[in-house]
C-alpha cells in the first residue's frame, strides 16, 4: 500500500482530498491483487465546491475568444499525442481491454480534440434575408454555463473527450465524474489540461460513486447541462431529475446491435466483422454486435466458421500483446454475463455453440475472464436476443428473406447501431433506409465510429442528442437569433409585410 499512489480531486485549479477523507481502491480487473491507485470517495460537499469553482470560472472563460480557447485545446491535444503510450498502458491496467484497443481509445480522444479545435474558428451560425428592408438577420451559438459530465468505464478517455472538448470550445466550464472503475484515465487527461495552462476552475474532476457524486451533480441548481453515458435505467433517472429544472440533458445509453448477413455476403469478411464486433472490448461496448441475423442459405457456413474463430481467440491480460480479449471490468459485470449465459442455456431451443464458462486456473483466477460465447438457434422472443448483456456473448438467429431480416433487426427496444453484409447495392441502400438506428454500416461490424460523424441512437438508446461531429456542439450550446434593424424607423415583422 505504501507504494500505491493516492490521487486527489481537481477543484479550482488545485489537487485536493475530499472533505470526508474517505478513499476507494482502483484494481486491475485482469490481476485483482494489483491496486492501480487510491481515489477520493467524494460526496455532495465536494460536488458543491467543484460546481462553485466552475460557476466562477465561467464568468471569464465564456469571454475568451473561441479561437483562443481552441489554442489551449490544441496544446492539450498535442501533448496527449506524446503521452499516448503511457495513458494507454494505464488504461489497460485499470479497464482490462487489450493495448491495441486502449491505444485506439486514446487516439480517439486525440482525433476528437483536433476536430473540436477547428470549431474554435467555426461554430457556424447562419444569416438569412429579412422580410423587411434595411434589416439583417443571423443566429449564433451561446454557451450554457456549468456542464456536469458523467462518463463510463468502457471508453474512459475517448468518451470524456467527446463531452469535454465541445463543451470547452463553446465557452462552458465542466465538472466531470469519471466511472469508479476507471478514474485514472480521466485523471491523466485532466492532468494534461492543468499542465497545458487551462485557467483555474474551467475543468474540475470529482471522483466517487454515482449515488454520492453523480446524483448531487445532476440535481445541482447551478449545473445547466448534464451529459451522461451509461445504462438506460440510470439514464431514465437522470432524465427525470433534469426535467424538473429544464436542464439540457444528453443521454447515451444501451444497445442491442445486429449484424445482418445476407446470402450473397462475403462470408469470410462477415465472420471477421462479427468476431470483432462481438468480442472487441470483451463485448463491453454499447455498439457490440450481440445479435447476428443470418440468411438461412448461408447460416451453416457462417456458424461453423465463426465458432471455429471464436474458439481460437486468446483471452488474458491486455498488457500481453498476443492477447485477443481481456477481462470483464469487475465481479458484478462478470456475474451478469454468467447469469445471461445460464439464461441462454435454459431458453427453450437455444444451443450453446462455444464458450459459456468462466475461465479459471493459473492467472485466470486473479481476474474476471470469460470464454467468447456463441449461441445458435436463437429466436426473437428469447431474453438473450432482446436484452443487453454487455459481455463476451453473441447469438445467431436465422432469417428467411431480406424482409424477414429487416424485421428482426428492428425487433428490439434499442436503436444504436446495425450493419449489413451484402454484395447487392440495392439491398444495402434499402437496409440503410429501413433499419431504425442512429448508426449503420455496410460490410463492416456495428463498431468503428469516426469522430467527424454524429454518434448516438434512437428508442431506448438515447434522447435525441448526438456526440462527435458538428452535432456534438448542440447539447452544450443554445441558439440565439439576432435581428439588426438599421432602417432608422419602427418596423413590424408580419404586420408591415402583408
Amino acid at each position: 500500500m505504501a507504494d500505491v499512489t493516492e490521487y486527489e480531486n481537481y477543484i479550482n485549479g488545485e489537487w485536493v482530498k475530499c472533505r470526508s477523507g474517505e478513499t476507494f481502491e482502483n484494481r486491475n480487473p485482469a490481476q485483482t491483487d494489483e491496486i492501480v491507485g487510491i481515489f477520493q470517495q467524494s460526496r455532495a460537499a465536494d460536488v458543491n465546491d467543484a460546481v462553485a469553482a466552475a460557476k466562477e470560472a465561467y464568468k471569464k472563460w465564456r469571454l475568451v475568444p473561441a479561437p483562443k480557447r481552441a489554442e489551449i485545446l490544441l496544446r492539450i491535444t498535442d501533448r496527449l499525442v506524446k503521452e499516448k503510450e503511457r495513458c494507454s498502458r494505464d488504461m489497460t491496467r485499470e479497464m482490462g481491454k487489450i493495448l491495441k484497443e486502449t491505444r485506439g481509445d486514446v487516439q480517439e480522444a486525440i482525433d476528437l480534440g483536433y476536430y473540436m479545435v477547428g470549431e474554435g474558428r467555426r461554430q457556424l451560425g447562419y444569416t438569412t434575408p429579412s422580410e423587411l428592408p434595411n434589416k439583417f438577420n443571423m443566429c449564433i451559438r451561446q454557451p450554457l454555463g456549468v456542464c456536469g459530465l458523467i462518463t463510463p468505464w468502457n471508453f474512459p478517455m475517448a468518451i470524456p473527450s467527446w463531452k469535454m472538448m465541445p463543451a470547452l470550445v463553446l465557452g462552458n466550464t465542466i465538472v466531470i465524474k469519471p466511472a469508479t472503475d476507471t478514474p485514472l484515465s480521466v485523471y491523466n487527461y485532466v492532468k494534461i489540461f492543468e499542465e497545458e495552462g487551462l485557467p483555474r476552475g474551467v475543468v474540475n474532476i470529482v471522483t466517487g460513486s454515482g449515488r454520492n457524486v453523480g446524483e448531487p451533480l445532476m440535481t445541482h441548481k447551478d449545473v445547466s447541462c448534464v451529459s451522461f453515458t451509461g445504462s438506460t435505467e440510470v439514464g431514465r433517472r437522470i432524465s427525470e431529475a433534469c426535467a424538473a429544472d429544464f436542464k439540457h440533458c444528453h443521454l447515451e445509453m444501451g444497445g442491442k446491435n445486429c449484424i445482418f448477413i445476407m446470402n450473397d455476403a462475403d462470408i469470410d469478411l462477415a465472420v471477421e466483422g462479427a468476431l470483432w464486433g462481438a468480442f472487441g472490448t470483451t463485448g463491453q461496448r454499447c455498439t457490440a454486435s450481440s445479435r447476428l441475423i443470418v440468411h438461412r442459405d448461408v447460416i451453416k457456413e457462417f456458424t461453423d466458421k465463426l465458432v471455429a474463430r471464436a474458439n481460437g481467440l486468446k483471452v488474458g491480460n491486455g498488457l500481453d500483446e498476443t492477447v485477443d480479449m481481456g477481462p470483464a471490468i469487475n465481479e458484478s459485470q462478470i456475474n451478469t454475463v454468467l447469469n445471461y449465459i445460464d439464461i441462454g442455456k435454459n431458453e427453450d431451443g437455444a444451443k450453446l455453440l462455444c464458450g459459456g464458462e468462466r475461465l479459471t486456473g493459473g492467472e485466470y483466477d486473479k481476474g474476471f475472464f470469460t470464454m467468447p460465447t456463441v449461441f445458435g438457434d436463437v429466436t426473437s422472443d428469447m431474453r438473450i436476443f432482446q436484452e443487453e448483456i454487455f459481455g463476451s456473448v453473441t447469438s445467431i438467429t436465422e432469417c428467411a428473406s431480406f424482409e424477414d431480416g429487416i424485421g428482426l433487426c428492428n425487433n428490439t427496444a434499442y436503436g444504436l447501431s446495425a450493419s449489413i453484409y451484402t454484395r447487392d447495392v440495392n439491398k444495402a441502400f434499402a437496409a440503410m433506409r429501413d433499419v431504425y438506428t442512429g448508426i449503420f454500416y455496410v460490410n463492416a461490424p456495428t463498431i468503428g465510429a469516426e469522430v467527424h460523424l454524429p454518434f448516438g441512437g434512437v428508442k431506448d438508446t438515447g434522447n435525441g442528442h448526438r456526440e462527435a461531429g458538428i452535432a456534438g456542439l448542440d447539447v452544450f450550446s443554445e441558439w440565439k437569433s439576432v435581428y439588426i434593424d438599421f432602417s432608422g424607423k419602427m418596423q413590424k415583422a408580419q404586420i408591415d409585410n402583408n
